[in-house]
């Protein structure tokens, strides 16, 4: 008994440690496979319950475990919620063969859930982070996440089924077979599906900005024009050259950006270098609200294309429910002020002496939803900026993982990524998912790339998710009915 009930904590775990910054990927198989196993041992709902439950328990306690430092009352929420939703799903298997389809599909439908619920939803140590490295990456160009979790975790489970491999009943056999070959036929077809999007036969010059700093510090605990000029110093270095010069999220914290001093001296160093800056602003609305955007500033010091952060950060640039929390007693205060949410596409476009370029860009959180950089792709993105601010976060966890969302997000849309951060980490994100100029943490330094602009349609982008938790619905229906059949 204790054996069975240290299994799926165990089987949690090793998913937890296949994801970065451990980053062990072959141990998302051997972590699935060994829940599926326990899974289907667990004869009763109140036992499957648990199962999933410790499973989620162990998986999300580490992986999410930079959330204690920010909100010690929110973390083991979080991985309660989470851990709870996948002992919902093991209540839907059966303890019969089903699992082979059933299980993959129930519990893939509920990290879809996760990536729209609660708030807007939470994308955040996902099976497909931990498999960006491994051998089904390019999946995510044909389905994204949800298409390449789905594959892995089906692999997973028909893994756990090897050692009964001989069993009797030709029926399930065959839906074993089935399911093996659609998995091949997946991971056949993502090969040419990322070279959908093709070079332009145009490049461009960018400079990414990191200004550096420590690490662990919270917006409302530092000074902002520290932070101007600690990026000020490092755009200092730049040379002429460049044609696009990028600044991480809110680097820019002011009233209004339009009469500040921060403005004068950004379009001072856009005019010695000869390249346009995309800049993170943060501005006031009003005592209660205002706007993470990220700008383009011309030579001449005119802003010219402007984003403004459609996914905000829960209890990070908003309270939800915060009259309610207040009135609970909770310490609303740590968020005073709450991001007004932008309604436009997520591109900036940029006037070069070569021509016009137009950029996707999703600030910060935005990289882990799939669905941002698909909006941008599919308005004309030649590449994609990811703008971001992780000196809030202790340790490197969340860091990396966002990293390999940012892998995610160049597979899935086949376009570069440059991700940008004040105290790290900064890339370049080939279209195929490699890390390339990689920065440390805290370092104040300047990395340069010339990086194709590419057009062009993945499956992804073309198909987006719809269609794929389209199709997982059907393959829950059909695998449920064909075990009520097997069960007659």
């Amino acid at each position: 008994m204790p054996e069975k009930r240290l299994k799926p904590a165990i089987a949690g775990l090793l998913v937890a440690a296949s994801l970065p910054p451990w980053g062990w990927w072959p141990l998302t198989f051997v972590g699935l496979a060994m829940f599926t196993s326990a899974e289907f041992a667990a004869t009763t709902r109140r036992r499957k319950f648990l199962t999933g439950f410790v499973f989620g328990v162990g998986w999300f306690l580490p992986s999410l475990s930079w959330m204690w430092f920010l909100t010690a009352p929110g973390f083991p929420i979080a991985v309660a919620l989470f851990a709870s939703l996948h002992g919902v799903a093991s209540m839907f298997t059966s303890g019969r063969d089903d699992r082979v389809v059933v299980s993959p599909a129930v519990h893939t439908l509920i990290e879809v859930l996760r990536m729209c619920f609660p708030f807007g939803g939470v994308p955040l140590a996902t099976i497909g982070i931990a498999q960006v490295s491994g051998p089904l990456h390019r999946i995510a160009g044909v389905g994204g996440v949800i298409l390449l979790t789905w594959v892995v975790w089906q692999v997973s489970a028909l893994l756990a089924r090897v050692p009964r491999r001989h069993h009797r009943e030709s029926g399930r056999s065959m839906s074993r077979g089935t399911a093996w070959l659609a998995c091949l036929a997946v991971h056949l077809i993502s090969y040419p599906a990322t070279t959908l999007a093709d070079d332009t036969g145009r490049s461009i010059d960018v400079a990414a900005v990191q200004g550096g700093g420590p690490q662990g510090t919270r917006a409302i605990d530092t000074d902002p024009r520290e932070v101007v000029e600690r990026h000020l110093s490092a755009t200092a270095t730049i040379e002429p050259g460049p044609d696009i010069v990028v600044w991480p999220e809110n680097v820019v914290d002011v009233a209004a950006f339009s009469s500040s001093v921060e403005l004068d001296e950004i379009a001072a160093e856009a005019a010695r270098i000869g390249a346009p800056f995309a800049v993170g602003v943060t501005e006031d609305v009003d005592s209660e609200n205002f706007t993470n955007a990220q700008v383009v500033v011309t030579p001449d010091g005119d802003v010219t294309s402007r984003y403004d952060k459609v996914r905000r950060v829960p209890f990070g640039e908003y309270m939800p429910l915060r009259g309610l929390l207040d009135a609970l007693g909770a310490p609303v205060d740590q968020v005073p002020r709450d991001a007004v949410a932008g309604v436009e596409p997520a591109v900036l476009d940029f006037d070069l002496a070569s021509g016009p370029v137009r950029a996707g860009v999703v600030i910060s959180w935005e990289v882990f939803f799939g669905g941002r950089a698909r909006e941008g792709a599919r308005r004309g993105a030649e590449f994609i900026i990811n703008p971001t601010n992780g000196s809030s976060y202790t340790w490197t966890v969340l860091q990396t993982q966002q990293i390999a969302s940012s892998r995610l997000r160049a597979i899935e849309t086949g376009r570069w990524v440059v991700q940008v951060a004040p105290t790290g980490f900064s890339a370049f994100i080939s279209p195929s998912g490699d890390v390339h100029e990689r920065t440390s943490i805290s370092e104040g330094r300047v990395i340069s790339r010339s990086i194709a602009l590419r057009t062009g349609e993945t499956l992804y982008t073309r198909l987006g998710d719809r269609v794929w938790i389209a199709l997982l619905a059907v393959t829950l229906w059909w695998g449920t009915r064909r075990r009520r059949k097997l069960a007659d």
